[in-house]
């Protein structure tokens, strides 16, 4: 919106030629998104609190979480706001990728705030049936798949990290792979969603990746210097990332250990399909697997866990994700968070050295 009215004043004014810049409306959907993150936050959690809409904690959990009961949760809608407001601010609008993020972010926050809306106000432990929720999200992932095989010039390629001449046409297949990818992605940043900043610590950290990734993919020269897919126009998901990671960040400050409130599934099923969009739309899907490292062992160990237990009647771990397994062996909570950041740091710094690993 800003974009759109105060870039064509460059041509009189050379003070407003810098919204032509990426980098700089990157920086400052990322500025937006914080400070309408600390705008909204109080207000958020009041309401919330208002509604009672708060967190129902397992008994069959780790002792330390009891303590947790109460608090706010579904401040994921903070989020949301906190992501869409910048991006309408300093994005430009007429690029058809940043409208396809939003739809995914919106609309899985929308299947996440009617689960969460019917478990914690209305007070119905069930929320929505896992089968509602798996087809409202596979029909949504499924229609960015069709929209996407049947955009002109959108390739349908699988690129793989490390090999720069492998890079396979899925053709048709690319649909259930894009729904794959994005179904897939979200519910492993709502797995990893259990301790207070586990989930939103990793999930800023992908989206500065991606923003680099979305910067170098939309630029003809740096891509083919770097030999990474050029994807004319994904360089704007750049804005959309900045807004994720001050969405983030911002979040952050309210879901820190202890926390102030909880995302909720509103929150970790809209951050979870706008990272796998971003991965689709610049053709970095499997990179994805590297820098959401710790959302995929997360999804992985709830996977085994229940497979172990069909088929063998044994666990693997004390207690699935995997985070509770650390907090049941005695490692603090604080400690677990600060580490999945770490590793989540290193993981990041992998996936951008394949840039140069091609």
């Amino acid at each position: 919106m800003l974009y759109h009215l105060l870039f064509p004043l460059a041509s009189d004014y050379k003070l407003f030629n810098v919204f032509k810049y990426l980098t700089f409306r990157s920086i400052y959907a990322m500025i937006t998104a914080l400070v309408v993150s600390f705008l909204v936050g109080p207000w958020v959690i009041q309401k919330l609190e208002g509604l009672q809409a708060r967190q129902v904690i397992r008994t069959d959990g780790p002792e330390s979480h009891l303590k947790k009961q109460g608090t706010p949760t579904m401040g994921g809608v903070m989020i949301l706001l906190s992501i869409i407001v910048p991006t309408l601010l300093w994005a430009d609008l007429t690029n058809v990728f940043v409208w396809i993020t939003l739809f995914v972010i919106a609309g899985y926050g929308v299947i996440g705030f009617l689960d969460d809306y019917k478990k914690v106000v209305e007070k119905n432990p069930k929320g929505l049936s896992p089968r509602q929720k798996m087809v409202g999200q596979v029909l949504l992932a499924g229609a960015v798949g069709i929209l996407l095989y049947n955009l002109p010039g959108f390739s349908t390629q699988l690129y793989f990290p490390f090999f720069k001449r492998v890079h396979p046409d899925l053709g048709i297949l690319f649909i259930p792979f894009a729904t794959l990818v994005i179904v897939g992605a979200s519910n492993a940043v709502n797995l990893t969603d259990g301790l207070d900043g586990l989930a939103i610590g990793p999930v800023a950290i992908n989206a500065a990746t991606y923003l680099l990734f979305c910067y170098i993919a939309g630029n003809a020269r740096l891509s083919g210097y770097l030999q990474i897919p050029y994807v004319p126009g994904s360089g704007e998901l750049a804005v959309v990332c900045g807004a994720m990671v001050g969405a983030g960040l911002g979040f952050l400050w309210y879901n820190a250990y202890p926390a102030e409130v909880f995302m909720g599934d509103v929150g970790s099923l809209a951050l979870g399909g706008g990272l796998g969009t971003l991965a689709v739309l610049t053709k970095q899907e499997i990179l994805l697997v590297i820098v959401g490292g710790v959302f995929v062992v997360e999804a992985l160990s709830v996977i085994f866990q229940v497979g172990s237990y069909k088929y063998r009647g044994k666990r693997i771990f004390r207690m699935a994700p995997i985070h509770h397994h650390f907090e049941l062996k005695g490692v603090a909570e604080p400690k677990i968070i600060v580490r999945f950041w770490i590793i989540t740091i290193i993981l990041a710094l992998v996936a951008i050295s394949t840039m140069k690993m091609r």
